[in-house]
Formats: structure tokens, sequence, C-alpha cells
């Protein structure tokens, strides 16, 4: 992983856009490189509904549905629940015939502050206008 590529805030429904670059181990918006991408949404699908711990946690944001993979057994461990309001910070993997996957490197539950999720979606549009924007037109 190259921590000198920052994770972009992004929506779900951005994440179609992104295009893969083998030669560079990462993914590309426009003319932005990334590996890892910064998500807010609900769970909407949690290990309190399965009989197991560690069962796949699927977020939702609003435009789209991410599969998360928890890369660490102390996430696995944590009691993940069907409607917490989460941030998570992973590597970004689109495989053919699967969900669009994010492998956890960061998750915290935010469901105590209620007004998160309306400011995340204004910290994805001033991110997007102020540094992302331009990059990406830049290829038009």
């Amino acid at each position: 992983m190259d921590y000198r590529l920052a994770a972009l805030k992004l929506l779900c429904a951005q994440l179609k856009d992104a295009k893969e670059v083998a030669s560079q181990n990462a993914m590309s918006l426009g003319n932005i490189l990334f590996q890892r991408a910064w998500l807010q949404g609900v769970l909407v699908s949690a290990s309190d509904e399965n009989d197991h711990v560690g069962a796949p946690l699927l977020l939702d944001d609003g435009t789209g549905v991410v599969q998360l993979a928890l890369s660490s057994a102390d996430f696995r461990l944590r009691p993940w629940k069907t409607g917490m309001y989460v941030m998570v910070v992973g590597g970004y993997m689109a495989r053919a015939a699967e969900p669009p996957t994010i492998k956890v490197h960061k998750i915290v539950d935010l469901s105590q502050f209620p007004d998160r999720e309306a400011m995340w979606y204004l910290e994805v549009m001033e991110a997007y206008k102020l540094f992302y924007r331009p990059l990406i037109e830049e290829l038009e």
C-alpha cells in the first residue's frame, strides 16, 4: 500500500467510475490515482443478523452499497450492528461478478453523532469541487 496516495472522500456511486491501473497497483478516477477510499454510511447487513461473528458487512451511503472486508481480527470481533452509521477507510477492490469491496484499515462507529451523515455529503462535495473535479476535467 502506497500511503503517499491519499484516501479519497467518495460516495459509493463514484467508485463505479474508477478504473484499475495495474502498472501502479492502484485505481484512477480521472487523473487521480488512489488505492484507498474513505466512505461513510449505514450498515445494512452486519453480524447481528447472522449466527457468527465476522459475517460480511454491507455499507449503504444512499448512492450505492459496498461490501466491507474487515482486515483485522480486532475489527471482526467488535459487535457491528445493522443501522450503525460508520466511517471506513480502506483499499478499494473491484472484481468482476462481485460487489465492490473495501478492505477496511479503519472503521469507526459514528452513530452517536447524528449530524455526521448530513455533514458527510457536504465534505464529499467540497473535496470534489476543490480537488477532484479540476483533475478529472483535465481529461475532457
